[in-house]
């Protein structure tokens, strides 16, 4: 009786374990989610970073804006041009020439040039310098603090601290903009791969109060704009500007910047 037991139970949990399969493969068939074999194919294209330095969450998100059309087929700044030309094969169209970008933090003020109010032991997060006498110990309010909460985001090894500042390595960099995006000051934009000439500065305070804080600093003199030929540099807060665009890499402005915080960048 015992082994009939036995016999009879597994017989039954070997026909209701038949009877789920069935309910699940047909379960699966009614319910499957048809998907799109260009969003799989631009997907595969796609570096795998999932940065969000396109603005959408993930790589699966941007590979699904593609497929509807409503992102370029160019929008990753990982992948940059060879990225989109894959995809743009995929999709069937032509992708639009873009220029590479890369990271550049506006700040000269290292440990040797930029003043200290006071010597700062506490946690290194520039994130959290907020909560800290003065907003940290630099003497200028729009410097770098170079704790380093740039580099702990950057996925690429992109940019290090480099004697008080952050520092990035331009052939290292993709542009996904997660440096950008963490800095409490403000000090990280994206510029052209190609620039030349760069204003290594932030500062909106007056030439004097400026000078008082940092030996290099831009002190807004107007000496830079005077001399460009093609009105690409201007003054606006007392800190120079360059118009990538505009600029034809002449070097006059940086020649003539007394300064020299406008600088050559290779």
């Amino acid at each position: 009786m015992e082994m009939a037991g036995i016999i009879t139970a597994a017989a039954v949990v070997g026909i209701i374990g038949i009877f789920v399969g069935i309910f699940l493969g047909i379960a699966g068939l009614v319910f499957k989610v048809k998907v799109d074999e260009k969003e799989e194919a631009v997907l595969k294209a796609l570096p795998g970073n999932n940065c969000g330095g396109c603005g959408y969450p993930g790589c699966a998100g941007l590979a699904k804006a593609i497929a509807s059309g409503e992102a370029p087929v160019n929008k990753c700044p990982v992948g940059g041009e060879p990225v989109g030309e894959k995809i743009a094969e995929i999709m069937g169209v032509s992708a639009e020439k873009t220029e590479r970008k890369v990271a550049f933090v506006k700040c000269a003020g290292d440990c040797e040039k930029a003043g200290e109010n006071y010597e700062y032991t506490g946690v290194h997060d520039c994130t959290k310098m907020a909560f800290v006498p003065g907003g940290g110990p630099k003497k200028c309010d729009y410097g770098c603090m170079g704790y380093g909460s740039c580099v702990k985001v950057c996925e690429f090894d992109a940019i290090h601290v480099v004697n008080g500042i952050a520092v990035v390595d331009k052939e290292k960099c993709k542009a996904c903009g997660k440096c950008v995006d963490i800095c409490p000051k403000h000090l990280i934009e994206l510029i052209p791969y190609s620039a030349e000439f760069v204003v290594s500065c932030s500062s909106k305070d007056k030439g004097p109060v400026t000078m008082k804080a940092c030996d290099t600093g831009c002190i807004g003199c107007g000496i830079c704009a005077k001399n460009c030929p093609v009105d690409a540099v201007t003054v606006t807060d007392f800190c120079a500007t360059i118009d990538q665009d505009k600029c034809e890499k002449c070097g006059y402005c940086a020649r003539k910047c007394p300064k020299n915080i406008i600088k050559e960048i290779g």
